[in-house]
């Protein structure tokens, strides 16, 4: 589809507030396309001022009725999951309008970019995406930057939802998605593989897809710290690899120069195609950031931006929403972070990063569906029951529920119960808040863990004021 169609279309997104469908819209309409949509979460009053915002940028917003389909010129952007008894979807089959997926409107404006990033792998696309994209602002290349997570450092008083950016320098970066197989439809010029591990879909469909991904690319940037991705390094025309513990990767660290804060990770980077070292500072915590600021790093080596340009950018990145996010500490010294764990390797990333500090762990993980819970409950359990010591907590409630016809027969009880003596199901959210209050004491850390639901970071917030 070429600009003037692209802007000549009407658009509506069914679903336009949620994590993968606000930055697309935000960059369709950025590149001068008409955008309407519908949230059920406005519906119901979640997050409204995230909708008043949409509105004062010129989206126009309907309510999830049907009401906003109102011509067969009209294309609805519905995401796979969408039912076909969602009434837009209902109208617009009366209408004969054309449907496409998230990834299919996505997939279509980034491969028609002349310079395109795509970030893959089970965990740490989001970061990895908003690191290579910031590199890329502040190296002057103007790019439009996809992501499925609010990037602080482009937050500003008009754009405090900066989880996507629109630029005019041909350079598109995006995280891309393995979980529906959409990955399948995007053809990069960087291909960025930072690990596969169990999440949606079997081992074996999750190799074809990273494999054929690779194989797309122009050049690939390879994490051979993990064995899966190491497996597929084959399946690549030209690779540049990255690792914190692999003496054979291309981009690396010196042994033994790791030093970490709760805040803060940094290291001396070696590039040993040509022996230089870099002192790197982050200032964003955790070994998997310095894992995720290698992965960006080669990505953007690989796009043409100078290593010595690339450390000296990627400093100042301060991190995203909802990525291990410190909501702050109250008075007695109890700290509460925000956190988008939902998946057993986000979870282990996450509980590392706190286990390499003092201090006990009051984790609060709200499962994001009934399917994934079963799909990965059992690993979910393990992480928890492995890295959570005897003094540790972890509380878990009622899985997210937006109604439709998943089975809803194997819940969060089930969880608990694998996890053992130091977890507990409650199954209310609000119950878990005043448990979290009364219970935590000077010296804690209260994470909160979750996806899909934008509302854990009001109840973060919320939790550290009932703290005081």
């Amino acid at each position: 589809m070429d600009k003037d169609a692209l802007n000549s279309t009407p658009w509506f997104f069914c679903g336009i507030g949620g994590s993968g469908m606000l930055p697309l819209a935000l960059i369709l309409r950025g590149m001068g396309a008409q955008v309407a949509g519908s949230d059920r979460s406005r519906d119901s009053g979640r997050t409204p001022e995230k909708f008043a915002w949409l509105e004062s940028l010129g989206f126009e917003l309907f309510p999830q009725d049907g009401s906003g389909m109102r011509d067969g010129a009209q294309i609805l952007v519905a995401s796979a999951a969408v039912e076909d008894s969602v009434p837009e979807v209902l109208r617009a089959r009366e209408l004969g309008c054309a449907r496409m997926s998230r990834a299919e409107l996505l997939s279509t404006l980034f491969n028609a970019a002349p310079a395109r990033i795509a970030v893959g792998g089970t965990s740490g696309k989001s970061t990895v995406t908003g690191m290579a994209g910031w590199i890329m602002t502040q190296a002057g290349r103007d790019p439009t930057i996809m992501n499925g997570a609010v990037m602080k450092n482009f937050v500003a008083p008009d754009a405090p939802f900066a989880s996507a950016r629109v630029g005019a320098g041909g350079v598109f970066v995006s995280e891309v998605d393995e979980s529906d197989g959409s990955i399948a439809l995007y053809n990069p010029t960087v291909a960025v593989l930072n690990n596969v591990s169990l999440d949606h879909k079997s081992l074996e469909e999750l190799r074809e897809l990273f494999g054929d991904f690779l194989r797309r690319a122009d050049v690939a940037a390879v994490n051979i710290d993990d064995a899966e991705s190491a497996a597929l390094v084959g399946r690549a025309r030209r690779v540049v690899t990255f690792g914190l513990n692999s003496e054979q990767a291309d981009i690396g660290v010196v042994a033994g120069s790791i030093v970490e804060t709760p805040t803060t990770i940094g290291a001396t980077l070696i590039d040993r195609r040509d022996g230089a070292t870099y002192a790197l500072a982050l200032c964003v915590p955790g070994r998997h950031n310095l894992a995720n600021a290698l992965a960006a790093l080669a990505a953007t080596d690989a796009a043409g931006v100078a290593l010595t340009q690339g450390v000296a950018a990627i400093e100042s990145f301060t991190g995203l929403a909802r990525r291990f996010d410190i909501v702050g500490t109250s008075g007695s010294g109890i700290t509460v972070i925000d956190d988008f764990g939902h998946n057993p390797d986000k979870v282990s990333a996450t509980l590392h990063t706190l286990k390499a500090h003092p201090g006990r762990i009051l984790a609060f993980f709200q499962p994001h569906g009934y399917g994934p819970l079963r799909q990965m409950g059992h690993e979910l359990a393990q992480t928890f029951a492995r890295l959570l010591t005897s003094e540790d907590q972890v509380i878990l409630c009622d899985p997210v529920y937006f109604g439709g016809t998943v089975d809803r027969t194997q819940g969060s009880q089930r969880i608990v119960d694998l996890i053992g003596d130091r977890a507990r199901y409650i199954p209310a959210r609000d119950d878990v808040a005043a448990y979290l209050a009364q219970e935590a004491r000077p010296g804690d850390r209260i994470v909160v863990m979750g996806a899909r639901d934008d509302t854990l970071t009001l109840f973060a917030k919320n939790l550290l004021e009932q703290i005081g």
